[in-house]
């Protein structure tokens, strides 16, 4: 081959490769942050960017929201209970400058500092408090979370705790308490059904004094729904009270008319 040609050949191959390291694209979710001869020098919008090929170098930074999960943690709460919580946290990238040169690994150094502050911030509440105000807890977690990376350019946009994990012997009292609150409901609301009908009862014993015929009605009623189960049985209904007042009245009048058909005779004499 002639030497000219393969001089050639290389050359173009070369450029080939320079060409190729001097082109880089930025995709729509990224921006790429350009070092040349290790100083920042600006920010690369995506698209297709060129740079110099040795000297410069473009490290891209995803600007997408992060899911990162926090791994359980053993935590004791205020009121010394043993419990394992496990939560989910989303961040995002808003300073793809900071992102790079203040930190090394923004990932990692937001797992560990979540763990902490997950333990840090459950630590300080009662466990009914963690299971009933895990909304506070949560604005909680973030807003700490929010003030230690916002120097790293990063943004904390939501943090939720996942799952409350209990001992088995604080499940099997906190269903004694529920079953108890649940007893405790049961009987406040038969007393206070006993108490609405024993008034319901007064009233309708007013309302018969001052009506007589009102309690005939009802013993009329009582008929009807007995006669509505076609059983042999036959009910004469009477007031008792009437019935007794009436029997001492005639025996009254039956002793009266025996004592004075007794002392007729001895009058006469």
């Amino acid at each position: 081959m002639d030497p000219t040609t393969l001089v050639v050949i290389v050359v173009v191959i070369l450029l080939l490769i320079v060409a190729r390291m001097a082109v880089r694209i930025v995709r729509q979710f990224e921006k790429g942050v350009l070092f040349r001869l290790g100083r920042v020098v600006g920010v690369r919008e995506p698209g297709l960017q060129l740079i110099i090929p040795v000297i410069d170098r473009l490290q891209l930074v995803s600007l997408r929201i992060v899911t990162m999960p926090i791994q359980s943690q053993g935590i004791i709460t205020q009121d010394n209970v043993s419990v394992d919580v496990s939560a989910v946290a989303y961040y995002r990238v808003v300073d793809a400058v900071k992102s790079v040169v203040a930190i090394e690994n923004v990932a990692a150094a937001i797992d560990q500092i979540a763990q902490t502050t997950l333990r840090k911030v459950v630590g300080q509440h009662t466990l009914d408090q963690t299971l009933s105000e895990t909304a506070r807890i949560n604005a909680d977690i973030r807003q700490i979370l929010d003030v230690l990376t916002v120097e790293w350019g990063v943004e904390v946009t939501l943090v939720e705790l996942k799952d409350i994990q209990l001992p088995e012997s604080m499940k099997r009292a906190m269903a004694k308490q529920a079953e108890a609150e649940r007893e405790k409901r049961a009987k406040i609301i038969a007393a206070e059904g006993e108490a609405i009908a024993a008034a319901a009862l007064g009233d309708a014993s007013d309302t018969m004094m001052a009506h007589p015929l009102a309690l005939q009605l009802r013993n009329l009623q009582s008929l009807v729904e007995i006669g509505v189960d076609k059983n042999t049985t036959v009910v004469f209904p009477a007031p008792l009270m009437s019935t007794i007042s009436e029997l001492s009245a005639f025996l009254a009048r039956e002793g009266q008319a025996a004592s004075a058909g007794s002392t007729s005779p001895i009058k006469a004499a």
